[in-house]
């Protein structure tokens, strides 16, 4: 089998002969075909292939091939952002009634999305403590459980999921374990091989890289049996508003349902070229993630011996209390991220992110390009303080996401910041 730097090059497309050497950018919404049998077989699964964008795009199927490989999965959807891509993988086995459980400390839009806007479609979150013990997680789970939720690494909190805890609960109750692996990759840690049945991703980070292209991704790990589960019901019966499919037949049982039912009534769709960035990004996505592991290394133990610096979260720190699970889990790196604290209140924050050259204060994370941003005022403003606390983000927290630019050149303009502080 081929290495994973060689898959992210190589795999999803292949051309043939006197066809384009790079993926090709199919800009069509249809697809011809000269027998209206071929174009039946297609609807009815038969067969392999496209017959309108909406559902699949020959530009997002060599994406979906790709991002599938890197994670060791049986199947990827492709979707319009990574937000699209959060709702798909609960609207795929919830309805009305039924819970998710899902670590707290999340992502501020996904927090929100199950939270708030799920709830009022009667579906309930149930959020627990990542450093809760097995009992007290298993107490939220009944018989509408649908699935466990959690982030490799939590954004902007990074706590680091504890994999072996959840698989284990997750498992103990044949309960699906989904996990968004965004600010990690398949470089630096493939969650299927630690017990996830479907890994998320928001695309539009460091898998594009570049920030030039928004959206989201699904894998199906292929290692989960939806058969006699009552809790999947909808997996193993026939769905009569799909010719009579049964979803758990399919080798990728979760990307084909999510598909012919939640793209085509729905249509988060990717774009195809949204789709031919995500793919050039994909290229050097072996490269990048060490350079932004090292950096990120570099700048938190400059950060923590800073006298201006009243904390730093970053797991890469000996005294960080997810050092061991970093070392367990991502021996190859943690990332570009971390977070941090100014001594002074808010004044002096405001008067740090004002006062950086080369870092830019965005409301985006993992690319090449170094940046940061307060989220208590930004990604995660519609919290409440008790939420805000609950998923580890502090009035004061600064999210600092650390590119590949030269590590030196990073430290000097944090180092003229904290100065002017």
């Amino acid at each position: 089998m081929a290495k994973i730097n060689t898959i992210c090059v190589q795999e999803g497309y292949k051309p043939k002969k006197g066809e384009a050497r790079v993926t090709p950018i199919v800009q069509s919404t249809t697809f011809y075909y000269e027998k209206a049998s071929q174009l039946a077989d297609l609807f009815d699964l038969k067969t392999e292939g496209f017959f309108y964008s909406r559902v699949a795009n020959p530009t997002v199927d060599v994406l979906e091939k790709k991002v599938a490989a890197i994670e060791g999965g049986v199947a990827a959807l492709a979707c319009a952002s990574g937000q699209a891509a959060v709702l798909l993988s609960i609207l795929n086995v919830c309805k009305a009634g039924d819970n998710i459980i899902s670590s707290a400390s999340i992502y501020g839009g996904s927090h929100n999305l199950m939270n708030v806007t799920l709830r009022r479609y009667g579906i309930e979150a149930r959020f627990f403590d990542p450093e809760a013990e097995d009992s007290e997680i298993e107490k939220l789970i009944d018989e509408k459980t649908k699935l466990i939720y959690g982030e490799t690494i939590a954004n902007p909190s990074m706590i680091i999921l504890d994999f072996e805890k959840l698989s284990r609960i997750a498992k103990k109750h044949k309960v699906l374990f989904v996990v968004d692996n965004t600010l990690a990759t398949a470089i630096l840690i493939r969650p299927i091989e630690f017990g996830a049945n479907v890994i998320v991703y928001s695309s539009s980070k460091y898998l594009d890289g570049h920030a030039v292209a928004l959206g989201g991704v699904l894998v199906d790990c292929g290692n989960f049996d939806y058969n006699n589960n009552s809790r999947y019901q909808d997996f193993y019966s026939f769905d009569e508003s799909y010719h009579g499919v049964k979803y758990a037949d399919n080798k990728s049982p979760f990307v084909t349902k999510a598909k012919v039912q939640l793209l085509r009534d729905l249509g988060p769709t990717m774009a195809p070229q949204n789709a031919f960035l995500t793919v050039l990004g994909i290229e050097t996505l072996g490269l990048r993630m060490l350079k932004h592991s090292e950096n990120a290394k570099a700048v938190a133990e400059f950060l923590d011996k800073h006298p201006k610096v009243a904390w730093v979260k970053s797991p890469n720190l000996k005294d960080n209390k997810y050092h061991g699970l970093a070392l367990k889990y991502l021996p190859k790196g943690c990332g570009g991220m971390l977070s941090f604290g100014i001594k002074g209140g808010l004044e002096k924050v405001a008067l740090f992110l004002e006062s950086l050259k080369l870092i830019a204060l965005v409301t985006h994370i993992a690319d090449v390009r170094s940046s940061l941003l307060h989220p208590a005022s930004t990604t995660h403003r519609q919290m409440s303080l008790v939420d805000l606390e609950k998923c580890g983000v502090s009035s004061d927290l600064i999210r600092l996401s650390i590119g590949i630019e030269d590590i030196s050149d990073i430290i000097e303009d944090i180092r003229q910041a904290l100065e002017k502080v």
